[in-house]
């Protein structure tokens, strides 16, 4: 039996989240309530049987450090095998920041070449979907292929977000264009690569190596870099078909919509399919209570949540309080957040630990204004509330605004934000003060 190795590329940091990867990276944003973004190509890999792991991180990793540990909840706490978490680190030769995904498994081909891996599995950490990975190796072998790609059907209109190849009728990848301007076809890949250990090692040293021996030079990237390159010396890349679903979730509106397709009656994806299992690292909380006078429809509800108001199509984390006379409307609203009496939460997206006061309005009135900063992320009407930011009693917040982190009540100059502004997080509005406070105490 051949033995793989996943890499799951975690390392990046999500920037068309905005403030949901402002202090997190992507991979660890919380997802469908209880869950990690990363949980899912976890899962995948174990219910694979694939049980070596090796996990990339470096931005803002101590979110998923924390969350991954040992890899108990995957059964991946093992002696032998298991997962490994691997950051940047300086070796023999002097080291730096990854400069993109290939450069990212390049330095760590030390770790890859210590074992004796047949095949290496190259996976994002920041897609939601369920897929077995054996017919994928088993297509990539059957096809003696130098690289086999995972690739899905994506809407025309997105296909400027993904890699967009086209192949001939064997599943042979003829040409590859990564996030073009103008897409041409539909064929997206899914940012996963199976390669022979050998195959890998080769290609990604001669990335490293491309300027120093007169060619141009990369941005050490497997989609912009390391397939266009295969594909110019004619060596054999194929395509993987996969049919299931997979959401990439890596702007707001795509996050957002991707929640609420969890709440049909029938939903595209379904977490409680229990021939694979979706693991993740849980808390132990009491179970959800719903007081008499609450009311909930079309809504996923997580241990831990105490609802005495109304909550309609969405997606509550564990921990979240929704008061007396409270709306919750589609929404997600993420781990110990408080929403007060009588407020009413319509299409936002509030991090962990936050406090609406009472009688809020969140998302409030017909005007659509694009955010003023974020124009091109928050422009369809969603709301982001940063983490453990506090809003005072009766605050009125328009559509398309972002509250940034650690906001206090008196951070809110005024009882209403209009549609498409903006009161940056705590960090960033008052640092300056705590500088002088400093300095006056340091007396320099």
């Amino acid at each position: 039996m051949s033995k793989v190795l996943a890499v799951i590329l975690a390392g990046g940091q999500g920037e068309r989240l905005s403030l949901l990867s402002q202090k997190r990276a992507k991979p660890a944003v919380p997802f469908a309530g209880k869950y990690r973004i990363i949980d899912f190509a976890l899962s995948n890999c174990v219910n694979s049987s694939i049980t070596d792991v090796a996990v990339l991180t470096q931005y803002r990793p101590h979110s998923l450090h924390d969350h991954i540990g040992i890899g108990k909840p995957w059964d991946l706490d093992r002696q032998k095998g298991g997962v490994h978490l691997l950051q940047p680190y300086i070796g023999r030769q002097e080291s730096e920041w990854y400069q993109g995904t290939a450069d990212a498994v390049y330095q760590n081909l030390d770790f890859i070449m210590e074992a004796r891996y047949d095949y290496v599995l190259i996976l994002a950490g920041d897609h939601i979907y369920r897929m077995d990975y054996g017919p994928m190796i088993t297509f990539h072998q059957q096809h003696n292929a130098d690289v086999t790609l995972g690739a899905v059907v994506v809407p025309l209109e997105e296909g400027h977000r993904f890699g967009i190849l086209e192949t001939d009728a064997e599943g042979r990848v003829n040409s590859f264009e990564e996030k073009p301007p103008q897409p041409r076809g539909t064929l997206g890949s899914m940012g996963i690569y199976v390669f022979s250990r050998d195959m890998l090692t080769r290609v990604l040293i001669e990335d490293a190596r491309s300027a120093e021996n007169g060619g141009p030079p990369s941005q050490h990237d497997f989609g912009r870099n390391i397939i266009p390159a295969m594909l110019a010396r004619g060596e054999r890349v194929y395509a993987y078909p996969f049919t299931g679903y997979w959401q990439d979730v890596g702007t707001i509106q795509s996050y957002w919509e991707a929640h609420m397709g969890l709440l049909g009656d029938r939903p595209a994806f379904d977490l409680y399919d229990s021939s694979w299992v979706i693991h993740t690292r849980s808390e132990e909380r009491a179970p959800a209570h719903i007081y008499g006078e609450a009311q909930i429809s079309s809504s996923l509800i997580s241990h831990g949540c105490i609802i005495k108001g109304k909550v309609e199509r969405s997606v509550l984390s564990p921990g979240v309080f929704v008061a007396e006379g409270a709306v919750v409307r589609d929404s997600i609203v993420l781990f110990d957040s408080v929403i007060g009496a009588g407020s009413v939460i319509d299409r936002a997206i509030l991090d962990k630990e936050v406090v609406v006061g009472k009688n809020c309005q969140i998302g409030y009135g017909d005007d659509m204004t694009a955010n003023k900063l974020e124009p091109s992320r928050l422009d369809t009407g969603i709301t982001l509330i940063g983490k453990r930011a506090r809003l005072p009693d009766n605050l009125k917040v328009g559509r398309n605004c972002k509250i940034g982190a650690d906001l206090r009540p008196e951070d809110f100059p005024t009882d209403t934000l209009a549609s498409g502004e903006t009161i940056e997080d705590r960090t960033f509005a008052h640092g300056w003060e705590r500088e002088l406070a400093r300095r006056q105490s340091t007396g320099r």
